[in-house]
């Protein structure tokens, strides 16, 4: 009886322990809301809040984002997400989109301003028409890792950095799921 008792503890106390990890997913996903730009190319725009300028209407194929809540005062440029819609399962793909953040941007309760060219690519082929007639969708999205192949962080000094009295610098092909947060630069 004392054997099987203890062996019922046991039993217990490791279920208590590994259920959570068991249960855990990397796959977690924040409920939100999207819309699109309104440009006549799909892509974003050249004159987005993280200064990226044309580089930010091409990176990701298009695939790019104003954010609200998580520019984080452009902390947040530069960082990718996964979003897909939820509103229509007939519409929208289980995939969703990789979109890099390149502008600030607030919209109808958004967390996303969507180039057009990503916010069609949420849509199943054909259907793309129907999702955009909704103009704002429900989402989820989550953090992924930025993946440039081919390329290597870049540091680009702003076309508006004037001397001596004020230099702008902006992260290119920043890989990875980090967030820059300061930059130390000095004089040789």
């Amino acid at each position: 009886m004392g054997f099987s008792l203890k062996l019922q503890y046991y039993c217990l106390v490791c279920v208590m322990v590994l259920l959570p990890a068991l249960c855990y997913s990397k796959d977690y996903f924040v409920k939100s809301r999207a819309t699109y730009y309104g440009s006549s190319d799909g892509l974003g725009t050249t004159s987005g809040a993280c200064g990226f300028g044309e580089y930010g209407r091409n990176i990701s194929s298009g695939n790019v984002a104003g954010v609200y809540r998580l520019y984080k005062n452009g902390v947040g440029c530069g960082a990718c997400y996964q979003v897909r819609c939820t509103t229509n399962p007939q519409i929208c793909t289980k995939k969703g989109v990789n979109v890099v953040v390149t502008d600030y941007g607030q919209g109808d309760n958004t967390d996303f301003i969507l180039s057009h060219h990503a916010y069609e690519a949420m849509a199943r082929p054909g259907t793309a028409d129907r999702l955009l007639a909704y103009g704002v969708v429900d989402v989820e999205y989550q953090r992924l890792p930025c993946q440039y192949v081919g390329h290597k962080i870049q540091v680009k000094v702003h076309e508006y950095s004037r001397k001596p009295d004020y230099l702008a610098i902006i992260m290119l092909y920043q890989a990875g799921k980090s967030d820059i947060l300061s930059v130390d630069i000095w004089q040789q």
